[in-house]
């Protein structure tokens, strides 16, 4: 692994400027699920791994699907290929994932269910994941920076309370009004664990992380501070005093408004914003002296033509001359033609 003393200063990585505060053009460009369903070659990779777990798990084959896309595209950033429910899995909780269902758990509702989870347990399968990002960063170009990620507590949190995604993570939400204290132990919990396996992350050769807060937007603005704010500022604080000079991306998805409060509170880098976040919202974000990442609607990639044209100029006139990375507001969609991400890549590098 890469020791913290003397990790490399990745001057060549562009990806990473606009997180250091310093904008560059065309802007830097990599898609969230970047790696998946829509490209044959991770369809014949999933299905010599057998399940989606045995993939994650799998460093050579995880490693592989994480290249496909930097491949084909040349993406400025590879984000390494596993699930924000590693840490669940890793805790101890029964996670399984349901062809065309998504993922099942073996749902923890009250506090007297945090027993089952182990922290020191979590070694052998967080070790399986470090080896693929050690495999990436011997593998990958020296230019194309490696984002590690995890789930931020509170979404990841819905899942392990609820047993599975759901529309309104009602069971989460419930649990935290009837018994905060007990909720916000799982939260530390999380908390602790997450930092541990992004730090782990770090140390075997991410150059950027990115917490996913998916679920941030279910939240009532009374309840957004302590389960989704909090917990990303503990996190970020702990990891830049292990990894200063490690950049760590927030994506709060659906906080609208409550963006900018999250990323005066957390101290982010960079903040990823959803579909409907409005450009003049971004840029207002971009004031506030952090990256601003996203929002094409990944639907369009879907479309392609000449209303995939008129969006990806939209967004690069109204971003130019800021501290700007070109994504989606959400992740890549199975329906989408590989042909469209590279009409798209092409139209944002002609840019400059």
């Amino acid at each position: 692994m890469v020791s913290d003393t003397t990790r490399p200063n990745p001057t060549n990585r562009r990806f990473l400027e606009p997180l250091h505060g310093n904008p560059v053009w065309p802007p830097p460009i990599w898609l969230m699920r970047q790696a998946g369903r829509y490209l044959p070659e991770y369809r014949a990779t999933r299905e010599e791994a057998g399940s989606f777990l045995s993939l994650c798990y799998s460093p050579k084959m995880a490693a592989e699907v994480t290249l496909q896309p930097i491949r084909r595209y040349a993406f400025d950033a590879a984000i390494l290929f596993a699930d924000i429910l590693i840490v669940p899995d890793a805790l101890g909780q029964a996670v399984g994932f349901e062809t065309g269902e998504g993922p099942r758990l073996d749902p923890i509702t009250e506090e007297a269910g945090l027993k089952g989870l182990d922290p020191e347990a979590t070694g052998e399968k967080f070790g399986l994941i470090f080896e693929t990002v050690q495999r990436l960063r011997q593998d990958l170009p020296g230019e194309t920076a490696l984002i590690g990620f995890c789930g931020a507590p509170w979404t990841v949190a819905t899942y392990m309370v609820g047993g599975q995604g759901s529309p309104d993570q009602a069971a989460a939400r419930s649990w935290a009004y009837r018994d905060p204290s007990g909720f916000q132990k799982l939260i530390d919990l999380l908390v602790d664990v997450s930092v541990e396996y992004l730090s782990g992350q770090v140390k075997a050769g991410a150059d950027a992380l990115q917490i996913f807060d998916s679920w941030a937007g279910s939240l009532p603005d009374n309840e957004f501070g302590r389960w989704v704010i909090d917990p990303t500022r503990v996190m970020v604080e702990r990891l830049k005093a292990r990894h200063p000079g490690v950049p760590i991306i927030g994506f709060p998805r659906g906080a609208g408004g409550s963006t900018a409060e999250f990323v005066t509170a957390t101290e982010v880098d960079g903040v990823s914003c959803d579909t409907a976040m409005p450009l003049c919202a971004m840029r207002e974000l971009d004031e506030l002296g952090v990256a601003v990442q996203g929002n094409l609607d990944p639907l369009l990639l879907v479309t392609g033509g000449e209303a995939l044209d008129r969006r990806v100029d939209e967004i690069l006139a109204a971003m130019k001359g800021r501290r700007f990375i070109f994504n989606l507001g959400h992740g890549i969609t199975p329906p989408t033609p590989p042909e469209n991400v590279t009409r798209m890549v092409e139209r944002v590098r002609r840019s400059g």
